[in-house]
């Protein structure tokens, strides 16, 4: 790996004494520090397995992302360059068939609490409603060898696999004290750009705002009048995001942010009018209502929904319907408005 590392001390007479690189087998220490502290190689994951089994052999460490995609990351030890492209890539191959059960399972075998907890706990957001809709791949390793480096920037460069290789290097003071060093082959942005352009990434971008009103546009005259209402009606009331598919209401609870509302207007039609979901629990926590009372205030069309397909957490389980009038968006404002807790 052509990125060599180079340190030194700066004293007190501003003088210069470089560290010279340290000597130890260290591929055994670099896979218990990443599991204690993965954010020595990315802040932004949290590791949900250790050897996780799959028909293809068992993965060093599985992480999970910010964004709900799964990171495989694999040491290289003294694999060949042959062996640990083709390892990863078939690791990669059985976490893409990973379901939101089996990722939510495989994280509470290694964690000491569910995935939800910890993922809130980590990132300050709620676990995403979609996960491993994509993944990616990191060799990690002391150093990189020419054929493994060459093989991974083929696959990225050409063909827009989500794929990096990044090296720790070691540096030991005559006192003993230690350093480490990382330096990616590939910076991540640049895999990521290439994974857009030239990979089959599964994961689409948030609509911009912008595209969300033109959904609406192409939905008719109704549902666009109904859109900007309801943007109107909840904004100030809820803080206001994007998703690939919509614009979320979400509001604060216990320090953690959740979606309590999602108006989706490329499912829309002049017809039905304006499709909204609707957290039933959330909604009725903030607006200090029972369950029963926030019922009567959801718009007459409604049928239950839930995005948890075990069906056994109520948290993320509410309606789904059209809202048909700007009558049916006060009502449900108005409730928020007068609750003792709406806040964004």
């Amino acid at each position: 790996m052509g990125d060599e590392v180079h340190l030194w001390q700066v004293s007190d007479g501003d003088e210069l004494a470089e560290i010279q690189r340290g000597h130890l087998d260290l591929e055994e220490r670099l896979e218990e520090w990443l599991k204690r502290d993965i954010s020595i190689l990315d802040p932004n994951l949290l590791v949900i397995g250790n050897q996780v089994d799959t028909d293809g052999g068992p993965i060093d460490i599985l992480c999970i992302d910010v964004a709900g995609d799964l990171v495989i990351v694999e040491l290289k030890r003294d694999k060949t360059p042959r062996l640990i492209t083709a390892q990863v890539l078939d690791y990669a191959s059985c976490v893409a068939s990973f379901s939101h059960d089996d990722v939510t399972e495989k994280a509470s075998d290694y964690l000491d609490s569910d995935l939800e907890d910890a993922f809130r706990t980590k990132f300050g957001l709620d676990l995403p409603e979609s996960l491993n809709a994509d993944h990616r791949m990191l060799v990690v390793g002391s150093e990189i060898d020419a054929s493994s480096e060459r093989i991974i920037r083929y696959l990225s460069d050409e063909h827009g696999v989500d794929i990096n290789a990044a090296t720790f290097q070691y540096f030991q003071q005559a006192d003993g004290k230690e350093f480490l060093a990382r330096v990616f082959l590939i910076e991540p942005s640049e895999v990521e750009r290439s994974a857009r352009a030239k990979g089959a990434s599964k994961r689409r971008p948030k609509l911009t705002y912008e595209e969300l009103e033109a959904q609406a546009d192409e939905a008719g005259e109704r549902v666009r009048e109904l859109y900007d209402y309801a943007v109107n009606a909840f904004e100030p009331l809820l803080q206001k995001g994007r998703t690939k598919s919509s614009i979320a209401f979400t509001g604060a609870f216990n320090g953690s942010k959740k979606t309590v509302l999602s108006l989706l207007p490329g499912e829309s039609n002049e017809q039905d009018g304006l499709l909204y979901r609707l957290y039933n629990h959330r909604f009725a926590e903030l607006a200090g209502l029972t369950l029963a009372d926030f019922e009567g205030l959801v718009p007459q069309r409604h049928e239950h929904w839930s995005f948890d397909p075990t069906g056994r957490d109520t948290d993320w389980e509410g309606f789904e319907g059209f809202i048909a009038s700007p009558a049916e968006i006060d009502r449900l404002a108005g409730a928020l408005r007068q609750g003792s807790r709406w806040q964004k």
